[in-house]
């Protein structure tokens, strides 16, 4: 997994594992964590569909979302990493972040944010990267916005309006 041993400033990225449930369990519990994401599920059996999907990306992918790990207190924080998603009918790179809400505003979603983009340039993944971003979650864009991105279009995405948020390779180099 390209996952493993990386680090960035505050933060240890690893592979999530069935071990995470009960670190990442308070995120689906938390109704303001996951007021942006559709769950048609109680929060322990959509906690656990979760890490399973991420195995399931790791394997059929080699990347998929990680388990952030604060340095200094080794605390589960949230989440981060590469997606293949499919947006309107076409493949692109995704970051997805999401962070346990104690870690909320304290920059380790930029952080990682950005640990993940320049990961994904340096490796030539692809030629644009995106963050798939509800229109009403402004935490999220700012860090988009703190990414380097820019709104690239509005869609429909997994029942929920979002904006597409977008770098390309030529606008991370400058």
């Amino acid at each position: 997994m390209i996952s493993e041993g990386l680090e960035s400033r505050r933060l240890n990225y690893r592979n999530l594992t069935t071990d995470d449930y009960e670190s990442l369990l308070p995120f689906f519990k938390s109704k303001e964590a996951t007021r942006f994401y559709y769950l048609d599920q109680p929060p322990e059996t959509a906690c656990k569909a979760w890490i399973e999907r991420q195995l399931q990306r790791y394997k059929e992918d080699g990347y998929g979302l990680c388990a952030m790990i604060e340095k200094s207190t080794g605390q589960f924080a949230g989440q981060c990493g590469l997606l293949k998603q499919i947006v309107d009918e076409t493949p692109e790179l995704e970051i997805g972040y999401s962070l346990l809400p104690d870690f909320w505003s304290q920059g380790f979603a930029t952080e990682a944010a950005r640990f993940f983009r320049d990961f994904a340039f340096q490796k030539q993944m692809a030629d644009s990267i995106i963050s798939i971003i509800d229109i009403n979650n402004i935490g999220s864009q700012k860090v988009a916005y703190n990414n380097g991105m820019q709104i690239d279009k509005k869609t429909q995405f997994k029942n929920m309006q979002v904006y597409i948020f977008r770098i390309t390779f030529l606008q991370w180099k400058r």
